[in-house]
Protein backbone atom coordinates (compact mmCIF):
# COMPACT_ATOMS: atom_id res chain seq x y z
CA UNK A 1 0.00 0.00 0.00
CA UNK A 2 1.13 3.58 -0.56
CA UNK A 3 1.54 6.07 2.24
CA UNK A 4 -1.86 7.54 1.39
CA UNK A 5 -3.57 4.13 1.54
CA UNK A 6 -3.84 3.58 -2.24
CA UNK A 7 -2.60 0.23 -3.61
CA UNK A 8 0.83 0.03 -5.26
CA UNK A 9 -0.70 -1.19 -8.53
CA UNK A 10 -2.69 2.04 -8.74
CA UNK A 11 0.50 4.10 -8.36
CA UNK A 12 2.07 2.06 -11.18
CA UNK A 13 -0.94 2.55 -13.48
CA UNK A 14 -0.88 6.28 -12.72
CA UNK A 15 2.83 6.31 -13.60
CA UNK A 16 2.03 4.79 -17.01
CA UNK A 17 -0.49 7.58 -17.62
CA UNK A 18 2.19 10.12 -16.66
CA UNK A 19 4.39 8.61 -19.36
CA UNK A 20 1.60 9.03 -21.91
CA UNK A 21 1.46 12.73 -21.07
CA UNK A 22 5.22 12.99 -21.70
CA UNK A 23 4.66 11.75 -25.25
CA UNK A 24 1.72 14.10 -25.82
CA UNK A 25 3.78 17.06 -24.58
CA UNK A 26 6.64 16.05 -26.89
CA UNK A 27 4.27 16.18 -29.86
CA UNK A 28 2.82 19.56 -28.78
CA UNK A 29 6.13 21.26 -28.04
CA UNK A 30 7.83 19.69 -31.05
CA UNK A 31 5.16 21.06 -33.37
CA UNK A 32 5.25 24.45 -31.63
CA UNK A 33 9.01 24.68 -32.08
CA UNK A 34 8.69 23.59 -35.71
CA UNK A 35 6.04 26.21 -36.54
CA UNK A 36 7.83 29.02 -34.71
CA UNK A 37 11.19 27.96 -36.10
CA UNK A 38 12.80 28.42 -32.68
CA UNK A 39 12.94 25.66 -30.07
CA UNK A 40 14.14 28.09 -27.39
CA UNK A 41 11.05 30.28 -27.72
CA UNK A 42 8.81 27.19 -27.72
CA UNK A 43 10.45 25.94 -24.52
CA UNK A 44 9.98 29.31 -22.77
CA UNK A 45 6.29 29.37 -23.79
CA UNK A 46 5.74 25.85 -22.47
CA UNK A 47 7.55 26.26 -19.16
CA UNK A 48 6.45 29.86 -18.67
CA UNK A 49 2.75 29.05 -19.15
CA UNK A 50 3.12 26.23 -16.63
CA UNK A 51 4.66 28.63 -14.13
CA UNK A 52 1.73 31.04 -14.55
CA UNK A 53 -0.76 28.22 -13.90
CA UNK A 54 1.11 27.09 -10.79
CA UNK A 55 1.43 30.65 -9.48
CA UNK A 56 -2.36 30.96 -9.65
CA UNK A 57 -2.57 27.64 -7.81
CA UNK A 58 -0.41 29.01 -4.99
CA UNK A 59 -2.71 32.02 -4.68
CA UNK A 60 -5.76 29.77 -4.39
CA UNK A 61 -4.38 26.96 -2.21
CA UNK A 62 -2.97 27.83 1.19
CA UNK A 63 -1.26 24.46 1.52
CA UNK A 64 0.97 25.29 -1.44
CA UNK A 65 2.08 28.57 0.16
CA UNK A 66 2.71 26.79 3.45
CA UNK A 67 4.85 24.31 1.52
CA UNK A 68 7.18 27.12 0.46
CA UNK A 69 7.75 27.96 4.13
CA UNK A 70 8.43 24.31 4.97
CA UNK A 71 10.94 24.03 2.13
CA UNK A 72 12.74 27.19 3.27
CA UNK A 73 12.94 25.79 6.80
CA UNK A 74 14.14 22.45 5.47
CA UNK A 75 16.97 24.05 3.49
CA UNK A 76 17.93 26.25 6.45
CA UNK A 77 18.01 23.22 8.77
CA UNK A 78 19.94 21.26 6.09
CA UNK A 79 17.26 18.58 5.93
CA UNK A 80 17.04 19.51 2.26
CA UNK A 81 19.99 20.49 0.07
CA UNK A 82 19.82 23.61 -2.08
CA UNK A 83 20.39 21.52 -5.21
CA UNK A 84 17.12 19.66 -4.55
CA UNK A 85 15.43 22.88 -5.70
CA UNK A 86 17.04 22.72 -9.15
CA UNK A 87 15.07 19.81 -10.58
CA UNK A 88 13.55 22.26 -13.04
CA UNK A 89 16.90 22.50 -14.86
CA UNK A 90 16.47 18.91 -16.02
CA UNK A 91 12.87 19.66 -16.96
CA UNK A 92 14.03 22.70 -18.91
CA UNK A 93 16.50 20.59 -20.86
CA UNK A 94 13.78 18.05 -21.63
CA UNK A 95 11.34 20.69 -22.90
CA UNK A 96 14.12 22.40 -24.88
CA UNK A 97 15.00 19.10 -26.54
CA UNK A 98 11.32 18.68 -27.48
CA UNK A 99 11.27 22.05 -29.19
CA UNK A 100 14.60 21.53 -30.97
CA UNK A 101 14.64 17.91 -32.16
CA UNK A 102 11.27 16.17 -31.58
CA UNK A 103 9.90 17.28 -34.94
CA UNK A 104 12.94 16.35 -37.08
CA UNK A 105 13.43 13.02 -35.29
CA UNK A 106 9.77 12.03 -35.06
CA UNK A 107 7.97 11.31 -31.78
CA UNK A 108 8.77 7.57 -31.69
CA UNK A 109 12.51 7.98 -32.22
CA UNK A 110 12.67 10.98 -29.89
CA UNK A 111 10.85 8.96 -27.23
CA UNK A 112 13.13 5.92 -27.35
CA UNK A 113 16.18 8.19 -26.97
CA UNK A 114 14.62 9.74 -23.85
CA UNK A 115 13.68 6.26 -22.62
CA UNK A 116 17.30 5.07 -22.80
CA UNK A 117 18.40 7.93 -20.56
CA UNK A 118 15.51 7.43 -18.14
CA UNK A 119 16.23 3.72 -17.72
CA UNK A 120 19.89 4.23 -16.88
CA UNK A 121 19.09 7.16 -14.61
CA UNK A 122 16.38 5.25 -12.74
CA UNK A 123 18.79 2.46 -11.84
CA UNK A 124 21.39 4.93 -10.59
CA UNK A 125 18.92 7.03 -8.56
CA UNK A 126 17.57 3.97 -6.73
CA UNK A 127 21.04 2.47 -6.28
CA UNK A 128 22.42 5.60 -4.58
CA UNK A 129 19.24 6.56 -2.73
CA UNK A 130 18.65 9.96 -4.34
CA UNK A 131 14.86 9.61 -4.25
CA UNK A 132 12.61 10.22 -1.22
CA UNK A 133 12.23 6.49 -0.60
CA UNK A 134 15.96 6.19 0.08
CA UNK A 135 18.25 3.51 -1.29
CA UNK A 136 16.33 0.58 -2.77
CA UNK A 137 17.73 -2.89 -3.29
CA UNK A 138 18.01 -3.76 -6.97
CA UNK A 139 16.50 -7.24 -7.23
CA UNK A 140 17.43 -9.35 -10.25
CA UNK A 141 13.98 -8.75 -11.75
CA UNK A 142 14.52 -4.98 -11.75
CA UNK A 143 17.97 -5.31 -13.31
CA UNK A 144 16.66 -7.68 -15.99
CA UNK A 145 13.69 -5.37 -16.64
CA UNK A 146 15.94 -2.34 -17.02
CA UNK A 147 18.29 -4.30 -19.29
CA UNK A 148 15.41 -5.45 -21.47
CA UNK A 149 14.18 -1.85 -21.71
CA UNK A 150 17.59 -0.85 -23.08
CA UNK A 151 17.45 -3.74 -25.55
CA UNK A 152 14.04 -2.50 -26.69
CA UNK A 153 15.46 0.98 -27.20
CA UNK A 154 18.51 -0.28 -29.09
CA UNK A 155 16.34 -2.44 -31.35
CA UNK A 156 13.96 0.40 -32.16
CA UNK A 157 16.72 2.91 -32.78
CA UNK A 158 18.64 0.51 -35.04
CA UNK A 159 15.63 0.17 -37.29
CA UNK A 160 14.68 3.83 -37.29
CA UNK A 161 18.20 5.15 -37.96
CA UNK A 162 19.17 2.79 -40.75
CA UNK A 163 20.44 4.99 -43.57
CA UNK A 164 19.75 8.16 -41.60
CA UNK A 165 22.15 10.99 -40.77
CA UNK A 166 20.17 12.07 -37.69
CA UNK A 167 22.16 10.04 -35.14
CA UNK A 168 23.75 13.12 -33.59
CA UNK A 169 20.29 14.51 -32.86
CA UNK A 170 19.73 11.69 -30.35
CA UNK A 171 22.34 13.08 -27.95
CA UNK A 172 20.08 15.86 -26.63
CA UNK A 173 17.01 13.71 -25.76
CA UNK A 174 19.31 10.99 -24.39
CA UNK A 175 20.92 13.45 -21.95
CA UNK A 176 17.49 14.92 -21.18
CA UNK A 177 16.24 11.42 -20.36
CA UNK A 178 19.07 10.89 -17.90
CA UNK A 179 18.12 14.18 -16.28
CA UNK A 180 14.50 13.04 -15.96
CA UNK A 181 15.39 10.36 -13.41
CA UNK A 182 17.27 12.90 -11.30
CA UNK A 183 14.42 15.40 -11.64
CA UNK A 184 11.84 12.87 -10.44
CA UNK A 185 14.06 11.95 -7.48
CA UNK A 186 14.76 15.49 -6.23
CA UNK A 187 11.21 16.70 -6.86
CA UNK A 188 10.01 13.79 -4.77
CA UNK A 189 12.30 14.90 -1.95
CA UNK A 190 10.96 18.46 -2.16
CA UNK A 191 7.39 17.19 -2.20
CA UNK A 192 7.96 15.22 1.03
CA UNK A 193 9.47 18.25 2.77
CA UNK A 194 6.82 20.65 1.48
CA UNK A 195 3.98 18.19 2.10
CA UNK A 196 2.55 19.51 -1.16
CA UNK A 197 2.97 18.38 -4.77
CA UNK A 198 1.89 21.89 -5.83
CA UNK A 199 4.86 23.45 -4.04
CA UNK A 200 7.33 20.96 -5.50
CA UNK A 201 5.97 21.49 -9.01
CA UNK A 202 6.01 25.30 -8.66
CA UNK A 203 9.67 25.30 -7.58
CA UNK A 204 10.49 22.94 -10.46
CA UNK A 205 8.88 25.29 -12.99
CA UNK A 206 10.41 28.38 -11.37
CA UNK A 207 14.03 27.23 -11.74
CA UNK A 208 13.37 25.80 -15.20
CA UNK A 209 11.71 28.95 -16.49
CA UNK A 210 14.54 31.15 -15.26
CA UNK A 211 17.10 28.93 -17.01
CA UNK A 212 15.12 28.84 -20.26
CA UNK A 213 14.52 32.61 -20.34
CA UNK A 214 18.25 33.23 -19.94
CA UNK A 215 19.07 30.69 -22.66
CA UNK A 216 16.44 32.16 -25.01
CA UNK A 217 17.78 35.69 -24.46
CA UNK A 218 21.32 34.63 -25.33
CA UNK A 219 20.08 32.68 -28.36
CA UNK A 220 17.91 35.59 -29.48
CA UNK A 221 20.74 38.10 -29.20
CA UNK A 222 22.95 35.83 -31.31
CA UNK A 223 20.53 34.78 -34.08
CA UNK A 224 17.45 36.98 -33.59
CA UNK A 225 14.12 36.55 -31.83
CA UNK A 226 11.18 34.58 -33.22
CA UNK A 227 8.08 36.78 -33.01
CA UNK A 228 5.71 35.05 -35.47
CA UNK A 229 3.61 32.80 -33.22
CA UNK A 230 1.08 30.22 -34.56
CA UNK A 231 -2.61 30.70 -33.85
CA UNK A 232 -3.50 27.08 -33.06
CA UNK A 233 -4.42 27.07 -29.33
CA UNK A 234 -3.55 23.40 -28.67
CA UNK A 235 0.10 24.19 -29.37
CA UNK A 236 0.17 26.21 -26.13
CA UNK A 237 -1.01 23.39 -23.84
CA UNK A 238 2.48 22.01 -23.18
CA UNK A 239 2.82 23.92 -19.92
CA UNK A 240 -0.47 22.62 -18.54
CA UNK A 241 0.48 19.05 -19.50
CA UNK A 242 3.85 19.50 -17.80
CA UNK A 243 2.19 20.72 -14.58
CA UNK A 244 0.13 17.54 -14.46
CA UNK A 245 2.90 15.01 -15.03
CA UNK A 246 5.54 16.75 -12.89
CA UNK A 247 3.13 16.95 -9.95
CA UNK A 248 2.03 13.36 -10.53
CA UNK A 249 5.60 12.05 -10.60
CA UNK A 250 6.48 13.93 -7.41
CA UNK A 251 3.40 12.43 -5.77
CA UNK A 252 4.03 8.75 -6.56
CA UNK A 253 7.84 8.45 -6.69
CA UNK A 254 8.08 7.74 -2.95
CA UNK A 255 5.81 4.72 -3.43
CA UNK A 256 7.15 3.40 -6.72
CA UNK A 257 10.84 4.25 -6.43
CA UNK A 258 12.68 6.07 -9.22
CA UNK A 259 13.39 2.93 -11.27
CA UNK A 260 9.82 1.60 -11.26
CA UNK A 261 8.44 5.09 -11.91
CA UNK A 262 10.85 5.44 -14.82
CA UNK A 263 9.96 2.04 -16.29
CA UNK A 264 6.21 2.74 -16.05
CA UNK A 265 6.75 6.14 -17.65
CA UNK A 266 8.71 4.34 -20.37
CA UNK A 267 5.70 2.11 -21.06
CA UNK A 268 3.30 5.05 -21.19
CA UNK A 269 5.61 7.07 -23.41
CA UNK A 270 6.15 4.30 -25.93
CA UNK A 271 2.53 3.22 -26.13
CA UNK A 272 1.31 6.80 -26.54
CA UNK A 273 4.07 7.63 -29.03
CA UNK A 274 3.09 4.51 -30.96
CA UNK A 275 -0.55 5.62 -30.98
CA UNK A 276 0.36 9.15 -32.07
CA UNK A 277 2.52 7.90 -34.93
CA UNK A 278 -0.22 5.48 -35.94
CA UNK A 279 -3.15 7.90 -35.79
CA UNK A 280 -1.39 11.18 -36.66
CA UNK A 281 2.14 10.50 -37.95
CA UNK A 282 4.57 13.36 -38.35
CA UNK A 283 5.59 14.09 -41.91
CA UNK A 284 8.46 11.87 -43.06
CA UNK A 285 8.26 9.52 -40.05
CA UNK A 286 5.88 6.64 -40.85
CA UNK A 287 5.32 3.97 -38.20
CA UNK A 288 7.72 1.04 -38.65
CA UNK A 289 7.73 -2.58 -37.49
CA UNK A 290 10.77 -1.99 -35.26
CA UNK A 291 8.88 0.65 -33.31
CA UNK A 292 6.00 -1.74 -32.69
CA UNK A 293 8.31 -4.58 -31.57
CA UNK A 294 10.37 -2.20 -29.44
CA UNK A 295 7.24 -0.98 -27.69
CA UNK A 296 6.19 -4.56 -26.92
CA UNK A 297 9.64 -5.35 -25.47
CA UNK A 298 9.51 -2.24 -23.27
CA UNK A 299 6.13 -3.29 -21.91
CA UNK A 300 7.46 -6.76 -21.10
CA UNK A 301 10.40 -5.07 -19.32
CA UNK A 302 8.01 -3.17 -17.05
CA UNK A 303 6.14 -6.36 -16.16
CA UNK A 304 9.38 -8.21 -15.36
CA UNK A 305 10.67 -5.34 -13.20
CA UNK A 306 7.40 -5.29 -11.23
CA UNK A 307 7.25 -9.03 -10.48
CA UNK A 308 9.20 -8.89 -7.21
CA UNK A 309 7.83 -5.54 -6.09
CA UNK A 310 6.90 -7.04 -2.71
CA UNK A 311 8.61 -9.97 -1.07
CA UNK A 312 6.56 -13.15 -0.40
CA UNK A 313 4.67 -12.79 2.87
CA UNK A 314 5.15 -9.02 3.03
CA UNK A 315 1.49 -8.35 2.34
CA UNK A 316 0.49 -10.05 5.61
CA UNK A 317 3.16 -8.43 7.76
CA UNK A 318 2.16 -5.82 10.27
Amino acid sequence: MTNAGAPVWLALVFSVLIGALYAVQSRVNGELGHQIGDGFTAAVISFGSGLVILSLGLIVFRRGRRGLQLVARGVKAKRLSWWHLLGGLAGALFVLSQGLVAAPLGIALFTVAVVAGQTVSGVLMDRFGIGPGGRRKLHASKIVGAGLALVAVAFTVSGELRGSDALWLLALPLIAGIGQGWQQAVNGQVRVTAQSALTATFLNFLSGTIALVLAALVHGLLVGFALDLPGNPWLYTGGLIGCIFIAGAALVVRTTGVLMLGLCIVAGQLVCALALDLLAPTQGHPLGLTTIVGTALALVAVVIAAVRWRRPGRAHAR
